[in-house]
């Protein structure tokens, strides 16, 4: 994804990044210091230095033990106040709104698919395609091959469903895993032809506003079904609460919110995927869920690190949201440092060590970039002009900002003018507009950024877009009437982020 390219996501207020040790903002969940809840603080804080160092890169972190939040941390420009994209998180949701739908007679989970869509399933069927039923669906067993699935057209105006029903259907249904989003969109397609809501709809009153999760996004196609095995956007507080909810078999605050025999199958080994006895992604898959490596673990997640890990042996729940390519090493940080910080027993108070924790949490920030030069006298409140390129960047100048603190860069994007400040040593908050008909995502982009000088002629920026994985690494380089512009994003669904590099020069 390039940089100008951002979902747009609706306006939330900010608020201040530090651990809730100390203020815990949101009430949903009791706060308790580790070692009263057999958590041993010094080695959860291993686990926050590990991630810190070596997952590239972390956004928050909350550890739930018997029903406490016992640790969390945001990394700035990140808060507990704003939500965050899920990806395939969003996954597990659609399957609590299938066992939901089923338990109250709305459908069953050994229905055809097709049966939801007679006028749009073909004319004439196969075999595997008429045996195609919601089980399979859920545990990504629907009998397409990886090719003719994985090239789905999310984002055309076609009936989504009509495309997916008739897609070839290789193999007999149920027999052969392909981990695919379709399959997933396809359930939250006929829970809404079922109970007459989008899946977002349906949740809200069931599970989203009884969790305390009031307001969640979730993107929905051309035909305005939930997008399901994406799209969903939630704080990292709503995470926990989702987790302690599947810990707790459905359970919360004295309510039967979801049955618990749907949570007990859903979590379940329903399907084999692998025979790698260490292997993240090969211990079984649920309904929309995968098996740990631990045993009795399961979990929930989405692409670039989004986490919703449930461990029922340990009564804990661990939820982060992140911007890695790398969430293998992402789990393996949880099952090396927090399973042994997890103790059978409440444990001796530890000031000294839950003071170093609640420190740290406190601290936590992306990397700044560093650099402490003086631009060149030619560098500064020159405007520099771009041929036509796909990213659509016409104009942009780099000047000091009226504060004194940072710069400003002002830029023509699209035919619209923007400006934000860039942040020196610190992140500051802005706003990147993109006009409607710009990759039809218009709206509000909130941003953070932050830049140096890393020598006279080279400015570094960091641009975050904080509900989002993404954040952009920008270096302009200065030389004579010229401004290269280098662009590239920290992760991307189709591979390694390429790198985007433009040349602008000054007007006459």
């Amino acid at each position: 994804m390039n940089c100008l390219r951002l979902l747009a996501l609706p306006a939330l207020s900010a608020a201040v990044v530090a651990t809730v040790l100390a203020d815990p903002g949101d009430p949903r969940l009791p706060r308790a210091q580790p070692e009263a809840q057999g958590v041993a603080a010094a080695q959860v804080l291993r686990y926050v230095e590990a991630a810190d160092a070596t997952v590239n890169a972390m956004h928050s972190f909350i550890l739930v033990r018997h029903g406490h939040v016992v640790a969390e941390g945001w990394w700035a420009p990140y808060d507990r106040a704003e939500p965050h994209l899920m990806f395939s998180l969003s996954k597990s949701f659609t399957s609590t709104a299938v066992g939901l739908a089923q338990a109250e007679g709305k459908l069953n989970i050994y229905d055809p698919v097709a049966s939801f869509f007679p006028d749009l399933a073909p004319a004439h069927p196969s075999k595997n395609q008429q045996a195609l039923r919601i089980r399979d669906l859920l545990r990504m067993s629907s009998g397409q091959t990886y090719e003719a699935i994985t090239p789905f057209p999310f984002d055309s105006s076609d009936n989504l469903a009509r495309v997916f029903l008739n897609l070839p259907v290789e193999f007999k249904p149920g027999t052969h895993f392909v981990y695919n989003t379709p399959a997933t969109y396809m359930c939250s397609a006929v829970v809404q032809k079922a109970t007459g809501q989008s899946v977002h709809d349906y949740l809200l009153p069931r599970l989203f506003q009884p969790l305390g999760i009031d307001d969640p996004r979730w993107d929905a196609s051309a035909q305005g079904v939930s997008f399901g095995g994406f799209g969903l956007s939630l704080r990292t507080e709503d995470i926990a609460c989702f987790g302690q909810l599947l810990l707790q078999r459905g359970q919360w605050r004295g309510r039967q919110l979801v049955p618990a025999a749907w949570i007990d199958e859903a979590t379940a080994r329903q399907t084999s995927n692998g025979g790698d006895p260490a292997g993240n992604w090969d211990q079984g898959y649920g309904y929309q869920f995968w098996r740990c490596p631990p045993p009795g673990v399961y979990r929930g997640d989405g692409a670039f690190g989004q986490l919703c890990v449930v461990m029922p042996p340990y009564d804990a729940v661990v939820a982060v949201t992140a911007g890695t390519a790398d969430i293998g090493n992402e789990l393996d940080l949880i099952w090396k440092y927090l399973l042994p910080a997890l103790k059978d027993a409440e444990l001796p108070a530890d000031a000294a060590a839950d003071r170093r924790l609640a420190a740290r949490l406190a601290s936590l920030t992306l990397p700044l970039p560093p650099g402490s030069a003086t631009p060149a006298a030619g560098a500064l409140g020159r405007k520099f002009v771009f041929a036509d390129n796909p990213q659509k960047l016409e104009s942009f100048a780099l000047q000091a900002a009226p504060s004194g603190a940072g710069y400003t860069v002002s830029l023509r994007l699209a035919g619209r003018d923007q400006t934000f400040t860039c942040g020196a040593g610190a992140w500051a908050r802005g706003v990147w507009e993109l006009p409607p008909d710009v990759y039809g995502t218009g709206g509000h982009n909130v941003i953070a950024t932050a830049g140096a000088w890393t020598s006279p002629d080279d400015y570094a920026l960091a641009i975050c877009h904080y509900r989002t994985p993404i954040t952009t690494a920008v270096r302009l380089h200065f030389a004579g009437d010229a401004c290269e512009v280098f662009m590239q994003d920290n992760v991307s669904l189709s591979g390694a982020p390429p790198l985007v590099h433009l040349t602008g020069r000054t007007q006459s």
